[in-house]
């Protein structure tokens, strides 16, 4: 078994950041009225800024592969060129197409050579899901080195035209062309953006950071879905699937849209986010006392107070000078949000041989969640 090291990280955000009261210029109104419950959600999440793939015009100006690979040739130097590869491995909430796999869409832009793929799904977990099969790989000794990333093309799953055929049907049924709450919610709270790290089986450069270990937990066995796309929610909880609608329902029921169920969000995220992480830490036997930095995604400001006293009830004490969080100017991208996050750590020039970090992604989808431990070298 070899050590594993992130030797080098990368990102890549699209166009120029977009404030609050931008994002319906670029998104586009619903039934051309201002969302009602935009300010109430942007308060309380309390991100300032994001970044679109999308122009005023609504048009895409990058898709998701075409955003992972301009963070993987962040990863490129005279040390490690694409030549150098040996695993791709990507994780995606928002893949450009079905099939095929978004792995193998990105390594069709790098045009390298050939090389082993992981396409990694799901909501946030999908890119620590990615970054442990590259970091299983390489510790197994399969490969030298990995590239690991997670992107996001949230905003064109957004746009109002996604949304407009529900609205006339409302309309045609002489019922408030009004949203869902559910759908309308996740409009203010994703944006894009994607983050790659290197990984190498050994340390190299000023900074490496090395994967101490990883875990990752699913609550799906006794919670039902909260995040979901392709399918709606039935009465008793079971989701049906869009290749179980008529296709003319696919647009006047909007079942391709990204909707939340609010309330159970609110009832499970922050319990069985500090049950998972209490988990992790005993099973390896970390103390909260050993963390110096704690990079944990959350969706919105609005859970970190909360998550703070989750953590603190099952004995877990993190001061919030170790929190470290970019979620206010960077937006939640899902997926490359946990990228984003030490990609910037790293490049603060706050870390010091010798620390501890620990990465802390919940997915609320079907309530999974996903921890590294990592040692600055």
């Amino acid at each position: 078994m070899f050590d594993v090291y992130i030797t080098k990280a990368a990102k890549y955000l699209p166009n120029e950041a977009i404030s609050n009261d931008e994002m319906e210029d670029y998104l586009g109104l619903i039934n051309e009225t201002a969302s009602k419950a935009r300010r109430l959600i942007l308060r309380n999440n309390k991100i300032v800024s994001r970044y679109y793939a999308l122009d005023k015009n609504g048009k895409s100006t990058h898709n998701n592969a075409e955003l992972t690979h301009s963070a993987i040739q962040g990863l490129f130097d005279d040390s490690f060129t694409a030549q150098d590869m040996e695993l791709l491995s990507c994780g995606t909430t928002t893949p450009d197409v079905i099939v095929p796999s978004h792995a193998s869409m990105v390594h069709g832009l790098l045009k390298n050579k050939n090389l082993e793929l992981n396409s990694s799904a799901g909501v946030c977990c999908s890119g620590m899901n990615a970054l442990k099969f590259g970091f299983l790989s390489v510790k197994s000794g399969s490969t030298q080195n990995a590239v690991c990333s997670g992107s996001e093309k949230a905003s064109s799953w957004l746009s109002s035209n996604k949304y407009e055929n529900e609205v006339v049907n409302l309309k045609n049924l002489q019922e408030q062309p009004i949203l869902a709450f559910k759908k309308d919610f996740l409009r203010w709270m994703l944006s894009d953006g994607a983050g790659a790290f290197l990984l190498e089986n050994k340390p190299k450069g000023d900074i490496s950071l090395k994967i101490e270990w990883m875990e990752a937990y699913s609550y799906a066995y006794e919670l039902e879905t909260c995040m979901y796309t392709g399918g709606d929610k039935l009465e008793n909880g079971e989701i049906k699937p869009w290749n179980d609608y008529d296709p003319n329902q696919w647009l006047k029921e909007s079942i391709f849209a990204v909707k939340q169920d609010v309330k159970l969000l609110d009832e499970f995220i922050l319990v069985k986010g500090a049950e998972s992480m209490r988990n992790a830490l005993s099973k390896n036997n970390v103390t909260a006392d050993q963390i110096d930095f704690f990079l944990p995604h959350v969706s919105s400001y609005f859970f970190v107070d909360g998550l703070s006293k989750a953590l603190a009830e099952k004995g877990m004490v993190i001061p919030m000078e170790k929190w470290f969080m970019n979620l206010a100017n960077v937006g939640n991208v899902g997926s490359a949000s946990i990228y984003l996050a030490l990609e910037e750590l790293i490049s603060s020039g706050k870390l010091k041989k010798g620390n501890k970090i620990l990465l802390s992604v919940p997915e609320s989808a079907r309530f999974s969640y996903a921890y590294a431990y990592l040692t600055v070298c």
